[in-house]
């Protein structure tokens, strides 16, 4: 299998630290869906990253979609064993993913639109959504403790620690830490696992 994107992407390096998880094989191209496009759409015409080239030449989008895959392949998943352990893993899952969606939106309100297009009240209103999602992310890691470690780790944890991280190298200073103590030190422990240092979003 091939994984097709950047690592500095949140939805590409999920899919690279599971699949690392998961015991899968896979080839990393680290390619851009912007300064390299045309190669990008080579390989899948959409240019939507990540990209999944299976074995028989299928390719897959979508992080969640792709991993849903990844784990029938693998036979196992990351998600926990019970009903209401599903839940609450797809609801971090869910919030982590909004967070992510919330940093794109900004970044690229700040970095692709011009200065005088920008929309104060919709930025306003993206801000707020990406605090609204690390606070209720912390408010849950404050209130079900989760350890990070390979055996332990589930979709909802891999994810929320990527977003985290992602966040504040795409936005320094726009959360405090120390505002967000149980998801800052659950996202530094889980970069130090040999599946997260394998996929460097740098």
């Amino acid at each position: 299998m091939q994984l097709i994107g950047m690592l500095d992407s949140p939805y590409v390096r999920r899919v690279a630290i599971s699949l690392n998880l998961l015991g899968l094989r896979f080839e990393h191209r680290s390619i851009s869906v912007f300064s390299t496009f045309a190669q990008f759409q080579q390989i899948n015409p959409v240019v939507k990253a990540p990209s999944l080239v299976c074995d028989d030449g299928t390719v897959l989008m979508d992080s969640t979609l792709i991993l849903q895959y990844a784990e029938h392949i693998a036979a196992r998943s990351l998600l926990p064993s019970t009903t209401a352990g599903i839940q609450h893993d797809l609801r971090l899952t869910g919030l982590a993913l909004a967070a992510c969606e919330k940093t794109v939106q900004i970044v690229y309100e700040h970095q692709l639109r011009p200065a005088e297009k920008r929309h104060a009240p919709w930025l306003d209103r993206v801000q707020g959504q990406l605090a609204a999602a690390y606070a209720e992310l912390e408010r849950e890691l404050a209130t079900k403790p989760m350890t990070a470690t390979a055996e332990s780790l589930t979709q909802g944890g891999l994810t929320s620690a990527v977003a985290w991280q992602f966040t504040g190298m795409l936005l320094p200073g726009q959360l405090a830490a120390q505002n967000h103590p149980a998801l800052q030190a659950f996202s530094s422990a889980a970069e130090e696992l040999e599946a997260f240092r394998a996929a460097p979003p740098a």
